[in-house]
C-alpha cells in the first residue's frame, strides 16, 4: 500500500478500521519526504518525534485523528521554528499556536512539518526564500508557483496529505495551479488569522491544498470560524462544507467574465479552460458571460495596497525583540538599518520601500487613497456579477509553471503571474483552483488549474460546483513523475 499516496478522506477510513495506525503513516510519510525532498526542496523543517508522540494517543474518530498536515512557514505552531522563510527571523520560535493550528489539534490533525515559501509571502515562485528555491514535482527546472510553493509542491509529491498555506493574492491557488492539486482561498474573516504572520492585513486568508475537493472541504470545516483573538474574523455560521457534494449542477449558473480571456493567455492554458466549460455545460450548468470591468485596474491597485500593508506590518522586525540582529552598531538606529539589511531578501526591501513611498506624506491620499476607492469598485463588479451567476469561471493563472530564474530580474512579469487571482483578494471572496488539464511544453506535461470563484461565505456551493468537475475527470489523479520516481 502507497500510505502516502491517499487523500486524506481514504487516510481516515484506514485510520478508524485500524488497518493502519497514525505512527505508521508518519513513518511512512517520513520516510517519503527523505526519499523525495532532496529534488524538491518543500520543507525547511520537521520534527518526527515530537509528531510521533501526538500520533501515538491520536483519536482516529475524530474529524482528522490521526491525520499530519503540512504547514507553511508562516503560520505559528508553539514550541517550532517561524521564520517565514527570512534570515531575519532564523532562531526564532512560537511560544503559541495559531488559531488555525489549535482547531486542526481539536480536530485530532497532527502539524507536521514547515513548508518552505516566498520571504513574508512576497513572490509568486518560491525563489524569494532565504533558504534556497522550491521545485516544480512535474519539473524540476521549473517553479512551483507561490507564495505558498512549498505546501503546493509536497502535496503534490505526495510527501504531505494536506497543507496548510496563505493567499494575498493567490498564493494559494497559483501554486496549486501549477502543481496540479486543489487549493482553496476562503472568503476573507472566514478563518481566523491570529497566528499568521501579517504580509497585508486586508488580503491575507489561510487556506488548505489538498488532493481532492473533498479533502479541502473536510479541512475548512476544522478550521473555519469566527475567532475573538481576530477582530477581523466573522460571526457566520460555519456549515458542513461536504453537505452539497455529489449533487447536480442542474439549474446553476456559471459566469465567463470576458476580461479574463485576454491576449498573451497561453493558448493551452486557453484550450482547457474553454474544454472545462463545455464539460461543464454537459454536466447540467450554463454557461453566461459577464463582465467584471475594473479587473484592469486591479494588479495596481494590489501593489499599492499589498506593499502600504507589508510596510507597516514589517516595521516590527528590528532586532530587538527576537530574531537576528546586527552586531557592532553604533547606536540603536544604526542597528535596526544594519538588520533591516542583513536580515530582509531583495524582494521584501523591495515591497516596503514601495509601500512606504505609498504611504508619505504627500502621497498617501494620490496612490493608497485612490486605491482603496478602486478596490470598492472591484468588489462591486463582483456584486454585480454574482446577482447573475452562483459562481465565476476563469483560469488561475494565465500560463503553466516557467523555468527557475526567467523572472529573477523582471519584477513586474512575475507580479503578473497573479493577475488572474488577485481581483478575488481585493474583493474579499473566495475562489479556488483545481486541475483541469496539462499542457506539453519541451516534450514535458505540465499542469493548468481551473480557477472558480464564488460570493462572500459561499464556499458551500462553490465546492459542490468543483467537486462535481473533479469527479467526472480524471485530471485530479495524475501524479508527478519527479515525485514518484
Amino acid at each position: 500500500m502507497d500510505l502516502p499516496a491517499l487523500s486524506v478522506a481514504d487516510l481516515q477510513q484506514k485510520l478508524r478500521s485500524r488497518e493502519i495506525s497514525s505512527v505508521e503513516v508518519l513513518d511512512a510519510l517520513d520516510a517519503r519526504i527523505t526519499a523525495v525532498d532532496s529534488r524538491i526542496h518543500g520543507y525547511l523543517s520537521r520534527d518526527l518525534a515530537a509528531a510521533k508522540e501526538l500520533a501515538a494517543t491520536a483519536d482516529v474518530s475524530l474529524p482528522l485523528g490521526g491525520v499530519p498536515i503540512a504547514i507553511k512557514d508562516v503560520i505559528n505552531v508553539k514550541g517550532e521554528q517561524c521564520t517565514c522563510a527570512s534570515k531575519i527571523l532564523q532562531g526564532y520560535r512560537s511560544p503559541y499556536d495559531a488559531t488555525v493550528i489549535r482547531k486542526l489539534r481539536a480536530a485530532g490533525a497532527i502539524p507536521f512539518g514547515r513548508c518552505n515559501m516566498d520571504e513574508f509571502a512576497m513572490g509568486s515562485s518560491t525563489e524569494n526564500s532565504a533558504f534556497g528555491p522550491t521545485l516544480n514535482p512535474w519539473d524540476t527546472t521549473r517553479v512551483p508557483g507561490g507564495s505558498s510553493g512549498g505546501s503546493a509542491a509536497v502535496v503534490a509529491a505526495d510527501e504531505a496529505f494536506a497543507a496548510l498555506g496563505s493567499d494575498t493574492g493567490g498564493s494559494i491557488r497559483q501554486p496549486a495551479a501549477l502543481c496540479g492539486i486543489v487549493g482553496l482561498k476562503p472568503t476573507y474573516g472566514r478563518v481566523s488569522r491570529f497566528g499568521l504572520v501579517a504580509f497585508a492585513s486586508s488580503l491575507d486568508q489561510i487556506g488548505p491544498f489538498t488532493k481532492t475537493v473533498r479533502d479541502a472541504s473536510l479541512l475548512l470545516n476544522a478550521i473555519a470560524g469566527r475567532d475573538p483573538l481576530d477582530s477581523t474574523s466573522l460571526d457566520e455560521p460555519v456549515p458542513d462544507y461536504t453537505a452539497l457534494l455529489g449533487r447536480d449542477l442542474k439549474g446553476v449558473r456559471l459566469g465567463m467574465p470576458r476580461e479574463y480571456f485576454i491576449e498573451g493567455i497561453d493558448p493551452q492554458v486557453d484550450a482547457a479552460i474553454r474544454a472545462a466549460m463545455r464539460h461543464y455545460e454537459s454536466l447540467g450548468a450554463e454557461i453566461v458571460e459577464v463582465s467584471l470591468p475594473h479587473t484592469e485596474h486591479a494588479v495596481g491597485v494590489y501593489y499599492i495596497i499589498a506593499t502600504a500593508e507589508c510596510s507597516a506590518n514589517l516595521a516590527r522586525f528590528d532586532g530587538v525583540r527576537y530574531g537576528h540582529r546586527a552586531q557592532g552598531a553604533a547606536n540603536l538606529l544604526e542597528t535596526y538599518g544594519r538588520t533591516r539589511e542583513e536580515g530582509f531578501g531583495p524582494e521584501v526591501k523591495r515591497r516596503i520601500i514601495l509601500g512606504t513611498f505609498v504611504l508619505s506624506s504627500g502621497y498617501s491620499e494620490a496612490y493608497y487613497g485612490c486605491a482603496q476607492k478602486v478596490r470598492t469598485l472591484i468588489r462591486r463588479d463582483f456584486t454585480a456579477a454574482f446577482e447573475k451567476v452562483d459562481a465565476i469561471i476563469c483560469p488561475t493563472a494565465p500560463e503553466v509553471a516557467f523555468k527557475t530564474g526567467d523572472r529573477s530580474d523582471d519584477p513586474l512579469k512575475m507580479y503578473l503571474a497573479d493577475i488572474f487571482t488577485i481581483a478575488a483578494n481585493l474583493a474579499g471572496i473566495c475562489g479556488i483552483s483545481i486541475p483541469c488539464g496539462f499542457a506539453s511544453v519541451d516534450g514535458t506535461r505540465l499542469p493548468i488549474g481551473l480557477q472558480l470563484l464564488a460570493r462572500p461565505f459561499d464556499e458551500v456551493r462553490l465546492l459542490q460546483i468543483a467537486h462535481a468537475y473533479e469527479q467526472s475527470t480524471a485530471w485530479h489523479q495524475a501524479r508527478p513523475k519527479q515525485g514518484n520516481d
